[in-house]
This record gives structure tokens, C-alpha cells and sequence, in this order.
């Protein structure tokens, strides 16, 4: 599943995984959210309601262009650091390229839709 991350006047590319959550996020498209840093390490912005959650791993480590989930807080987790396992992260997909436009600034606004 494809979608586009519009952020800055620019239209960035991504797969969305096959998992339980992953379907259930892509359901949400398309969103509207304002992204803000978090830790240094990635961007979050809480989603409208909490995805399913009950056939993912208990946890995963995330790379550099990794769209997650973290369950606990309700959160989209988009790393632009690597990250340790954590209980809670779940893997929904991942940037195809160059996400640096979302990137600029403490907070962002970006929508995501599927792509045609």
C-alpha cells in the first residue's frame, strides 16, 4: 500500500506495511496532523483514534524513515534517528526516499493520503 505525505509543497512517498495496524492507519487516509519533534530523535502527531494493536508484536526497533505507531500514547512515530526496541512501537511503514521536508522546524503540518 502507497501513500503521499504532502508537507512543505512537496509530495513524499511511502509503503505502508501488510500488519493488522498498518491496514487499520491506511483506513484513516486521508489525515490531516501537525507533526512536532520529539526526543531529537523523531516527529509525532496523535492520530484520531487508537489503531488495533491485538496481532502486533509485543515491540520493534525503529530505523531512519520508519512510520510507526506507539500504542501506549495513541501517537504516529515517525523516526529520523534510529531507535532502540521499545514495548508499545509498532512498524506501520516506511519513507521510499528523501523525507527531509518534513523535517524543518519544531512543528509541521502535513497531510497523508493514499496514493493513487
Amino acid at each position: 500500500m502507497k501513500i503521499n505525505v504532502i508537507a512543505n509543497g512537496k509530495t513524499l512517498s511511502a509503503t505502508i506495511s501488510n500488519g493488522t495496524s498498518a491496514q487499520d492507519f491506511y483506513k484513516m487516509l486521508p489525515l490531516e496532523l501537525e507533526l512536532s519533534d520529539y526526543a531529537g530523535e523523531e516527529k509525532i502527531s496523535y492520530l484520531p483514534r487508537k489503531l488495533d494493536v491485538s496481532q502486533e508484536p509485543s515491540g520493534v526497533s525503529a530505523s531512519i524513515g520508519d512510520i510507526n505507531y506507539y500504542a501506549p500514547w495513541g501517537n504516529l512515530a515517525i523516526f529520523y534517528k534510529p531507535h532502540e526496541k521499545s514495548r508499545g512501537l509498532v512498524h506501520l511503514g516506511k519513507f521510499d526516499g528523501d523525507f527531509s521536508a518534513i523535517l524543518s522546524g519544531e512543528k509541521i503540518k502535513v497531510r497523508l493520503e493514499k496514493a493513487e
